[in-house]
């Protein structure tokens, strides 16, 4: 029930607003009344999550000085039909807003404005690192890393005296890179409004019923439902993965390097170069340690060196050989000069990425792996969700090799 006050600030800012055609459902009215700092939207397709964030970047366009942006991941993302920048200009074509292509943005005859932006790299944050907004919004927030979102939190800000409220909000369905962050900071954490298809009246809700039912359970219950208990991945559920506090110090141990020696230059969105140590016992398999870092050539051997110190001589140590010579001169330089005196082997791959992380995959979900626990647990843990489908997949790779080369040495009976 709304009271008075909420009713007259929801006229104002929503229903009188000449920018916003839709009248919002019950769920949006809850969304737009809404003046936490941070508020997620949606869980369910269908539910109305875009219509919503453009309401509630409108808002407050008739306040002179007023900023907000609204975010997904690329720039495609933003630009394909009845996406955002799509939908914006459905509502606001024929009014006496102003759209400028080059900057991607609207502006008001208040002198508010109403920006689009992406972030598809780590380093794309930094393109915003003198803007000032009082609304940031996020598409899909789950195609995002945590950092990225957390750092617009440094953009909010208006003038003394200013009565505009500052805001951050997202919309997303469950799954993706970001689901086990964003279910953790907002599902859990009490900062979600749910909604699903049937509370949308704009939706054929019969036809898109049908439409849902097509997909696989887990995806059908994340989109029908809004279902932030199951996860995405082919392969690997994140319920197979129990996190301890340490391992059978008895165990057989392999290290096994996935290299790659581009820095990230915010220009692009070089591979990892991730080494997994694995324990070993009685045919159980504990995860110690995933190292995973982009840095240069000298930086990487330098860290292969490093771990290979902390790790001791009693562990193996493996790195996949990339085909052709130029794989041999690498294997050849690290046995002589960054590993010499420890059990090194190279390991000539064969068989797609998928095949390789089967036994992974297979002893993972007959309980037979574990993770201790360490600040790494959780990105490792996204990445095998979402495989083979994320950006990324050399935390994968390098966990598929250990497990696997555990039988090369004969470690496992």
């Amino acid at each position: 029930m709304l009271t008075p006050t909420s009713a007259r600030f929801l006229q104002r800012t929503v229903l009188n607003n000449r920018y916003v055609p839709h009248k919002p459902t019950v769920k949006q009215a809850r969304f737009l009344l809404s003046l936490e700092p941070e508020l997620l939207y949606g869980g369910a397709a269908g539910g109305g999550k875009s219509d919503a964030l453009l309401m509630a970047a409108l808002q407050f366009v008739e306040i002179p000085g007023y900023s907000a942006i609204l975010f997904r991941r690329t720039f495609q993302d933003l630009s394909l039909p009845e996406a955002l920048m799509d939908r914006a200009a459905g509502w606001l074509s024929g009014t006496d807003a102003k759209w400028n292509a080059i900057e991607h943005m609207w502006s008001f005859p208040s002198g508010a404005r109403l920006t689009f932006g992406y972030l598809q790299t780590a380093s794309d944050k930094y393109r915003y690192q003198s803007a000032a907004f009082q609304f940031v919004g996020f598409d899909e927030l789950t195609q995002f890393e945590e950092t990225s979102y957390s750092y617009l939190f440094s953009r909010l800000r208006r003038p003394e005296g200013s009565v505009i409220p500052l805001r951050m909000r997202a919309a997303s369905n469950p799954g993706g890179i970001g689901h086990a962050w964003v279910r953790n900071r907002f599902v859990d954490g009490g900062k979600f409004i749910p909604a699903t298809f049937t509370e949308n009246p704009y939706l054929d809700h019969t036809a898109y019923e049908a439409s849902l039912n097509m997909l696989d359970s887990v995806t059908r219950a994340q989109l029908k439902d809004g279902n932030w208990t199951v996860e995405n991945g082919i392969l690997f559920k994140r319920e197979w993965f129990h996190v301890v506090d340490d391992y059978p110090r008895d165990a057989n141990l392999v290290r096994y390097w996935d290299l790659a020696a581009t820095a990230d230059n915010g220009r692009n969105d070089p591979d990892y170069t991730s080494g997994c140590l694995i324990a070993e016992k009685d045919g159980r398999y504990w995860i110690v340690d995933m190292a995973h870092t982009r840095s240069t050539p000298l930086g990487v051997q330098q860290l292969v060196a490093q771990k290979a110190m902390t790790d001791g001589q009693r562990v193996g140590v493996w790195m996949e050989q990339e085909p052709g010579s130029g794989g041999v001169n690498t294997i050849d330089y690290y046995r002589r000069e960054v590993l010499n005196g420890y059990d090194f082997r190279a390991d000539k791959v064969t068989g797609s990425k998928m095949e390789r992380a089967r036994p992974l995959s297979s002893a993972a979900e007959a309980g037979n792996v574990m993770l201790v626990r360490g600040a790494w647990n959780e990105g490792f843990l996204d990445e095998l969700c979402i495989f083979p489908e994320g950006g990324h997949d050399d935390q994968v790779d390098a966990a598929s090799g250990a497990l696997s080369n555990c039988f090369q040495l004969g470690l496992v009976a």
